[in-house]
């Protein structure tokens, strides 16, 4: 009864100090879930304003350029007048028109520098926030640590008057059993206490790092912005010392018009002196062009060496990184194969005792329980079926090198050109390989101009791969399943727009009647395939390192497979075990009691047969015939009574 009410009040103690845990870990957590939410939501908002003023600037340039080609034609027709008063009014409209430059300018640099102090106030109360966060998550990891130390206390407290209680009745061994167990539960208390303070320092390690991250963030932010408010300001002072030399230009002609009735032999002399000064201009221009295409071509082959030797060294690395993959391997499997080996000598001992339990003790036939596992040998491989990547499809489908050599490329491409993608997709390798000829040629704008110079000197095949794994990186798109799913999505947007576009005429439908879908139809394709399948995968960077066979291995059957040696004796049998224990054990004691008691009958008959050895020598000593009454007849006179007794 005793045991059964402590374990009760065991079950309900522990029961009590999960649920304290589990309360004070999601306290915890809570805080930590809402700050990565509002840091999402911060990031966003940034790359939102990012891309809003991109586009501001962008549309703004192309205004100022408009705006300035339209005063530099003016000033054409300008200099065609020759009435001072027609002269004058296009001389008023070209100030009015830089004067709206100008106004458009500064209202541009007085909304970033708006911009800028918003996001420097955000940042402020970011940081703020992020204190009042850290503040209270120590609160309540606090709150939690005294919370937990006082429930056990309490448990300590209830424990010590439970066994106070029962301290009558149980035995001295019992005693010495509690004082270590109560020795253990302390020891438990401070390894516990002792990780809760662990995982506290690690919690302000993270929450450091987070803050320099943002700091860092914010400074590189704040400079590019900086950045740009400096090249506005540069381009503004440029716009106005045009304008001030396009004013003290036209004061000059003005000037120049108004005498050139009196002054035309001079100035046809000076326009022969401009013209003789210009032509030498344009002569050192082109001498200057010149060196700068020279100089520009030799950096352009520096560059494509560096290029060519960073790319064989990271061949060389993903050579290292699948050794040591191996490696790896072939380590865990033969610790696999280790412990694999001495469990099933665990179970095989288990299965013996079952048996010699079952037999010997208890007499009943021993059948061995099925036991899949025991033919089973090595890591447990799940079926799974590795993907390419995109980069090798690509590769693949304009015949280039794979990692084993150039003609095992070429062969794979021969065999399976006329094949299907994978799971059945329907489209072949061969409308795969148009229609990635189309992305390179229409998707140009995916490309920074500073690779497509670096890529000009290349062959088409590779230059080709170069924009696809640009183009790929800027989709999304990381693997064969992904292009085989582009190139399905364009074959049905190319149905339905041919379902849409029913009532042109059968001549136009019968010249544009083909495999892929119309070049001027892939922006819009692209977009929608975009928006349909690569939205959740935004977020994710273009370089992502390799993952190792090992790191790809599915381990989510390990454990079935570990604990099913352990459940290989089920839980009824261990009942029968406990059964058989106590009563092996009764009759143990039954047999030492027997024994002593044997022992103790063997030494009563050798006293009893030492005993009748000294009667007999008594009886029959001589001394006994001088005596008056001999012990004979003494026993004789004392045994008759007795037969007497026994007759009546």
């Amino acid at each position: 009864m005793i045991p059964r009410r402590r374990r009760i009040l065991k079950k309900k103690l522990v029961q009590r100090l999960i649920k304290l845990q589990t309360d004070g870990t999601e306290l915890v957590t809570n805080i930590l879930v809402a700050a990565d939410a509002r840091e999402s939501k911060r990031r966003a908002e940034l790359e939102e304003a990012r891309r809003l003023r991109i586009e501001k600037l962008e549309n703004e340039a192309k205004s100022s350029l408009e705006k300035f080609e339209e005063i530099t034609r003016k000033w054409t027709v300008a200099k065609a007048k020759e009435i001072p008063q027609d002269l004058r009014d296009a001389l008023g409209g070209q100030q009015q028109l830089c004067a709206v430059l100008i106004e458009n300018k500064n209202k541009l640099i007085g909304e970033l520098q708006q911009e800028l102090k918003i996001s420097d106030d955000r940042y402020v109360k970011d940081l703020k926030k992020q204190a009042e966060d850290v503040d209270l998550m120590i609160e309540r990891m606090q709150n939690q640590v005294t919370s937990l130390i006082k429930s056990y206390r309490e448990e300590l407290d209830q424990i010590e008057n439970s066994f106070d209680d029962e301290q009558k009745t149980l035995l001295t061994g019992i005693r010495e059993e509690w004082k270590q167990q109560r020795k253990e539960r302390s020891d438990k208390e401070l390894d516990h206490l002792l990780q809760r303070m662990k995982q506290v320092e690690e919690y302000e390690v993270l929450l450091q790092r987070l803050r320099v991250e943002d700091t860092v963030e914010y400074n590189m932010i704040k400079f590019k912005m900086e950045t740009d408010v400096q090249t506005l300001q540069q381009q503004l002072q440029q716009m106005k010392a045009t304008n001030h030399l396009n004013q003290e230009k036209l004061e000059y002609t003005y000037q120049v018009l108004k005498k050139c009735d009196e002054e035309n032999t001079i100035t046809k002399s000076q326009q022969k002196r401009k013209i003789t000064r210009l032509q030498d201009a344009v002569n050192n221009l082109k001498i200057k062009c010149a060196s700068q295409e020279t100089q520009s071509h030799e950096e352009n082959q520096s560059l494509t060496d560096d290029y060519k030797r960073v790319l064989q060294q990271y061949k060389d690395m993903q050579k290292k990184i699948r050794h040591f993959a191996a490696v790896d391997a072939k380590r865990f499997k033969e610790v696999w194969l280790m412990n694999e080996a001495e469990a099933k000598t665990l179970v095989q001992r288990a299965l013996e005792t079952d048996r010699l339990i079952h037999e010997q003790q208890l007499g009943l036939d021993w059948v061995s329980p099925p036991l899949p596992f025991m033919e089973h040998s090595g890591p447990i491989q799940p079926q799974l079926q590795a993907q390419k990547s995109a980069q090798l499809v690509a590769a693949q489908a304009f015949g280039g090198m794979d990692e084993q050599g150039e003609t095992e490329g070429e062969r794979e491409g021969s065999t399976h050109e006329g094949s299907t993608g994978p799971e059945g997709t329907g489209v072949d390798r061969k409308t795969v390989k148009r229609l990635l000829q189309l992305l390179c040629d229409e998707t140009g704008f995916l490309i920074e101009s500073k690779l497509l110079k670096l890529l000009s000197p290349l062959e088409k095949n590779e230059k080709s791969l170069m924009k696809l794994d640009s183009i790929f990186s800027a989709m999304g798109i990381e693997n064969e399943e992904d292009v085989y799913k582009m190139a399905e999505f364009f074959m049905k947007y190319k149905k339905q727009k041919n379902q849409e576009d029913i009532s042109v005429s059968n001549e136009e439908t019968a010249e544009n009647d083909s495999d892929l879908i119309h070049p001027n139809e892939v922006l819009g394709a692209l977009r929608a395939f975009t928006a349909q399948y690569c939205r959740s995968k935004v977020g994710h960077s273009w370089q992502q390192s390799s993952v190792l066979a090992l790191e790809e291995r599915d381990d989510s059957q390990d454990a079935a497979y570990w604990e099913s040696f352990a459940d290989v004796i089920p839980e009824s049998k261990l009942k029968v075990w406990n059964a058989l224990e106590a009563a092996l054990k009764k009759y143990h004691t039954v047999l030492t009691e027997r024994s002593k008691l044997l022992t103790d009958t063997q030494r009563l008959k050798q006293q009893n047969s030492e005993l009748k050895t000294l009667l007999h020598q008594y009886l029959n000593s001589k001394i006994n015939t001088e005596l008056e009454i001999p012990p004979t007849r003494l026993m004789q006179m004392t045994s008759s009574p007795d037969q007497k007794n026994k007759t009546h």
